[in-house]
């Protein structure tokens, strides 16, 4: 195993920052490294929001789910997808571009994730931990005029960046599902009952599985921030006439 693959294995979100403040180079370098990721066509379907005013990373703080970290982490970026400027470019040139639409939103989503994963490799392999916020997407009213976001541009993910605490780069990373549950071969294969809790056999611990799938569900699926990502979400895809 390679050094950067030792490192993609390695790596593990981090909520917890010293408050040690990244050095403009290592910035330069994570910006440097996202905007070098994959894209389609060479559009770079994105746009990067670096966030230095601590008032909007407080506000950030509570409408991403009140999570007072986000404030604390000394370099906030959110990743946007953006069809908004070349759908502009277009049109200055006269092209008579069509409304933008489902397909080139997902596009853009993907643009702009990726950018944001080489990011935050870049970050860990300086030393700078990471995590993704996606409650970036919920709210979408109030984040739209937060932070000026035109008619076609989607927040995609929001990352926080910041150096780890000692407990925080010793805490062991959550152990993945098992590959031959991840990588089906040749095309989808839905999982039944026993192959799904095989699957998150270890999940449990002290509880049984129907209490911990019970609880988990209540947390993540059906909480309230979640109900509010997917209207959030809902109403912006109404702008690409979803």
């Amino acid at each position: 195993m390679n050094q950067t693959i030792e490192q993609l294995c390695a790596r593990k979100s981090v909520r917890v920052f010293t408050g040690q403040p990244i050095a403009p180079k290592d910035r330069a370098l994570i910006l440097q490294a996202a905007s070098q990721a994959p894209t389609a066509g060479n559009q770079q379907l994105y746009t990067i929001l670096d966030i230095t005013d601590q008032h909007l990373k407080d506000q950030l703080a509570e409408t991403c789910d009140h999570q007072p970290f986000i404030a604390k982490a000394p370099l906030v970026l959110i990743f946007c997808a953006d069809v908004q400027k070349w759908y502009d470019a277009f049109q200055d040139a006269g092209c008579q571009p069509r409304d933008p639409g489902a397909g080139d939103l997902m596009l853009a989503v993907a643009d702009a994730l990726i950018a944001a994963q080489n990011a935050v490799t870049a970050a860990w392999s300086l030393g700078i931990g990471s995590c993704y916020i996606g409650d970036v997407m919920e709210q979408r009213e109030r984040h739209r005029e937060m932070l000026g976001l035109l008619e076609y541009v989607f927040p995609a993910a929001m990352l926080v960046f910041g150096y780890p605490t000692q407990q925080q780069a010793s805490r062991p990373k959550p152990d993945r599902c098992p590959m031959e549950h991840i990588v089906h071969e040749n095309g989808y294969h839905r999982m039944g009952r026993e192959t799904l809790r095989t699957l998150l056999r270890d999940k449990p611990e002290q509880k049984t599985y129907e209490e911990w799938c019970q609880a988990f569900c209540d947390r993540k699926y059906n909480s309230g921030f979640s109900r509010e990502m997917t209207r959030s979400v809902a109403e912006y895809l109404r702008q690409f006439g979803m």
